[in-house]
């Protein structure tokens, strides 16, 4: 009595198993017989294949760009900060804390006008230096000043930049 009751439920599970399937399949199936009756799309055409182009590469010649040095490097490693060189006062200033405040013509020359942070104000000529970077004035003229610095170029040398301080409004 007890396997006939077994077998019972049994059959009586797998039928539940079997109803609950075919609902969901039906409503699958009436969704897939939705989308069917529906008017199909456009689809676009692929869009067209450009031909490939070459590309010839001519700069054998030069330098590698993935190698230390550069067209300027066999020229400038004779180039040092003086260590011997007596300092200047406007040495001890940052390049960007000083300001070109004016010029003027004394004696023949003209003096560029540098003002310091702490508020005084200082007069250059070509061949001083100024800012904390081995800067040399090289020119002074009515807005600007110019100079070269010699900054480490990262590879255990030094290289020469040329810099400016503008004329502050």
């Amino acid at each position: 009595m007890k396997s006939m009751l077994a077998c019972a439920g049994l059959a009586c599970a797998a039928l539940l198993v079997t109803a609950g399937c075919s609902s969901r399949d039906s409503d699958l199936d009436n969704f897939i017989a939705q989308v069917k009756k529906e008017p199909g799309g456009r689809v676009d055409p692929l869009p067209e294949v450009k031909p490939y182009e070459s590309f010839t590469y001519d700069a054998y010649s030069l330098r590698s760009p993935f190698m230390p040095g550069g067209s300027g490097a066999s020229s400038a490693s004779h180039i040092r900060p003086d260590s011997k060189r007596n300092r200047e006062f406007l040495e001890q200033f940052s390049l960007d804390t000083l300001r070109m405040v004016g010029t003027l013509k004394l004696g023949g020359h003209t003096y560029g006008l540098v003002k310091t942070k702490d508020g005084l104000v200082h007069r250059v000529l070509p061949g001083n230096y100024m800012g904390q970077a081995e800067g040399k004035v090289i020119d002074v003229g009515a807005s600007k000043i110019d100079l070269i610095e010699i900054v480490p170029d990262g590879l255990g040398g030094y290289m020469e930049r040329p810099a400016s301080l503008a004329l502050s409004e």
